[in-house]
């Protein structure tokens, strides 16, 4: 029996402290990987706060869909395996990514290799324990990748954040490569979302962000224009791509970010809404079939699309945001500086054991 360190938080919104917990021995398929990177995503917070607000003075509440503190947050998880369950055959010898967006395993969806669209997901991090620890149980060896010699706190994000950009390109991945492309939203994920554009051929990438840094760090990154929400009209942002916006990538997710997307979208053109800030979309109906608008969600990706990920990440090489990296006991405080809007690029938890300073 392993005995692991968790940060937990004992209730929703509660300090995330260390507590000593004995790991029961893998079983079947099970595996524990030694945790040495975590890395820290707004995700966590939504559910370290217990909730999405969802517009109407609603929210929707994960306590109601089974999810039961104590809460060991963390789903961008990096590590080795140590032990495993008598069934599991072969396994990777050096350091694993790992899948978190765990399905039932007996659904259409699982079945389809979309474990992350199962309705009675287990999900790392959220109605499991995750990587905000020393070790962290993973029920079945298919969902590591092997990093090789990845900078292992880069492929911590590759769980989330590069997966979250990764498919919400491919959902645009047919626009020719000239067409404008808006990212609202220029925080770790949209940045990650530029580089990527970049390496795939998007030239016409226009960012959009409160935060003078993040519009900085855009430019630097490739995009060709980075403008405040303020200056954001359609027209502006037309002028800034220098031809028709055919996509919108909102890694916000509120009423305003989707009123803007709609407003400056030509006719023909995708929304894509990957953020989860909250509120409603409001948008006359008859103008979506009238301008032909596609407004699709994108929720992470699959197995599948991990994988193709890391494939493209070792062909084109890793997109090369800002990452900071801090101690796993630092977890409670990076948290809150992320819920503050303090971080500029993206953090990521490491275990002392690594060997890394922060």
């Amino acid at each position: 029996m392993i005995r692991a360190t968790r940060f937990e938080a004992a209730e929703f919104g509660g300090p995330i402290m260390p507590r000593l917990r004995d790991l029961p021995a893998p079983q079947g398929r099970e595996v524990i990987v030694e945790v040495s990177h975590c890395g820290v995503c707004h995700t966590d917070l939504h559910v370290h706060h217990g909730g999405y607000a969802i517009g109407g003075g609603r929210e929707l509440r994960f306590s109601d869909r089974g999810v039961k503190p104590p809460l060991v947050l963390g789903h961008e998880i990096v590590g080795r395996v140590i032990e495993a369950g008598p069934d599991t055959g072969p396994l990777p010898e050096g350091p694993v990514a790992v899948y978190p967006w765990i399905g039932c395993g007996r659904c259409f969806r699982c079945d389809a290799g979309e474990d992350h669209l199962c309705a009675s997901g287990k999900f790392l991090g959220v109605f499991a324990p995750g990587g905000y620890a020393s070790h962290v149980t993973v029920p079945d060896p298919r969902y590591l990748i092997d990093i090789g010699d990845i900078d292992p706190a880069i492929a911590a994000l590759f769980g989330c954040s590069g997966l979250t950009c990764f498919a919400a390109l491919k959902k645009v991945a047919q626009l020719p490569d000239a067409a404008g492309l808006i990212i609202i939203g220029a925080g770790g994920l949209g940045q990650t979302a530029i580089a990527l554009a970049q390496q795939t051929g998007r030239r016409n990438i226009v960012a959009v962000d409160t935060s003078a840094d993040k519009r900085a760090q855009s430019l630097a990154l490739g995009a060709k224009a980075a403008l405040d929400p303020a200056e954001a009209t359609p027209k502006a942002l037309a002028e800034a791509a220098e031809g028709p916006i055919l996509a919108v990538l909102d890694f916000v997710g509120s009423e305003a970010t989707t009123a803007l997307a709609t407003a400056a979208l030509e006719k023909g053109g995708t929304l894509v809404v990957i953020g989860l800030f909250g509120g409603e979309l409001r948008y006359p109906l008859p103008l979506v079939p009238i301008r032909a608008l596609t407004i699709v969600g994108s929720y992470v990706g699959s197995l599948a699309d991990m994988a193709e990920y890391v494939a493209h990440v070792r062909e084109h090489g890793v997109p090369h945001i800002p990452v900071d990296r801090k101690p796993m006991a630092a977890a409670g405080e990076v948290l809150a500086a992320l819920g503050r809007g303090e971080i500029a690029g993206r953090t990521v938890l490491v275990n002392s054991a690594d060997g890394e300073t922060a």
